[in-house]
């Protein structure tokens, strides 16, 4: 077992961890996006699982754990493309989990499937609940934490349909991220509404600035707004549990609110790894350190 959710030593509590997620670089082996990480100031990565740790590759998993530690890095999460719709394996979810522990990964990112949105067919949305819910399960069973991809397109397109997805599905150690929904922009106002909705539930942050279209820009131009971003997700982690996570508090896993949470910059300008610097140092500035 990974051990009980949430990230351990290191960070004093309620810290939130600048991370990467390594996605944002593709095209580069695991050494050199730890490098960068490691350069740029960064505490921990996220392992996206299309290139860098394909599921069941548990191998390249524990190399990848390997390489990030010895540059004194933490593993932050397993991004995991697995979908939780009608069509889940439990084979693929076995294979999955089998990299998350190769990992050492406290988290793994989960996704709703695309094409069954907020407002759609109830007896959709409650084949993904259901789906979502095996997926938590098996990861209970594990000691891992699982978090939902906050995306547009999805289930988890709006706060509001994401916040009845963790209380429908009511599990100890099941929470979301948090990214600026450039696919529905919302004011400041609604933003900070829509991360209070999720409450402690809330996981992590994905950190960038995007126009609607999705072009890319420097995360500096939006660091006010980032200030504001962050305020609202720490008076959200200073909420109550959810009620399905209050009443486990003698299960050995669950999600501890009081354990760092991870900033994570997802993307960056032109793909280019020379503007990481950039937007890590804009990332700390705006979390005070």
């Amino acid at each position: 077992m990974t051990g009980s959710v949430g990230l351990a030593g290191g960070s004093p509590p309620g810290r939130w961890v600048p991370g990467l997620c390594s996605v944002t670089f593709r095209a580069l082996a695991v050494p050199a996006v730890v490098d960068l990480a490691a350069e740029a100031g960064l505490e921990a990565i996220e392992w996206g699982g299309d290139v860098h740790v394909p599921p069941g590759d548990v191998r390249r998993a524990a190399a990848a754990a390997q390489s990030t530690l010895a540059t004194g890095l933490r593993v932050g999460s397993y991004g995991s493309y697995l979908f939780a719709g009608t069509d889940l394996d439990a084979d693929d979810v076995a294979r999955t989990l089998d990299v998350v522990e190769a990992l050492g990964a406290p988290w793994l990112r989960l996704w709703c499937p695309f094409g069954i949105e907020p407002g759609d067919d109830e007896a959709d949305r409650a084949g993904v609940t259901a789906a979502v819910g095996a997926v938590a399960a098996a990861a209970h069973d594990r000691g891992v934490g699982v978090y939902l991809e906050f995306h547009g397109g999805t289930l988890t397109a709006s706060a509001a349909s994401a916040r009845r997805l963790l209380d429908d599905v009511g599990a100890p150690n099941l929470a979301c991220a948090w990214q600026p929904p450039y696919w529905a922009p919302e004011e400041p106002d609604a933003e900070a509404a829509a991360v209070g909705l999720l409450g402690a539930d809330l996981a992590h942050l994905h950190v960038y600035a995007w126009e609607p279209d999705g072009t890319r820009r420097p995360l500096h131009s939006e660091a006010d707004r980032w200030r504001r971003r962050l305020a609202a997700a720490g008076d959200a982690l200073a909420a109550p549990a959810n009620s399905a996570a209050a009443a486990c508090t003698a299960d050995a896993v669950h999600i501890d609110v009081a354990r760092p949470h991870l900033a994570l910059v997802e993307f960056v300008p032109g793909d280019d790894p020379a503007c990481l610097a950039d937007e890590v140092a804009t990332l700390r500035a705006v979390l005070g350190g």
